[in-house]
């Protein structure tokens, strides 16, 4: 998945140097088939202009959602909460 995007975005910009444009951040993300978020492709053309090289950009997983984090913060206080009476008991 990191390769496709790291995929993409060079050949965003190597297809803006074909025609003889500036690579610009507007003009990457009009040549993306898939949105990416903008941090992303202002550290693509960062990382192009200093070094004329893409750095390989990995997808993380997607936020959880707010159930699944409650889910999660409830079972982690009844651990801690189980932990907490053992060591009183001690």
């Amino acid at each position: 998945m990191s390769s496709e995007i790291t995929q993409a975005l060079e050949q965003a910009i190597e297809s803006l140097i074909a025609e003889g444009k500036e690579p610009s951040v507007a003009l990457i993300k009009s040549r993306l088939a898939e949105p990416l978020p903008m941090p992303l492709i202002i550290k693509a053309l960062q990382a192009w202009k200093k070094n004329a090289k893409v750095p390989k950009i990995e997808k993380s997983t997607p936020p959880l959602s707010q159930e699944e984090r409650i889910k999660q913060l409830e079972e982690q206080v009844a651990a801690l909460t189980t932990r907490i009476e053992q060591l009183e008991q001690h």
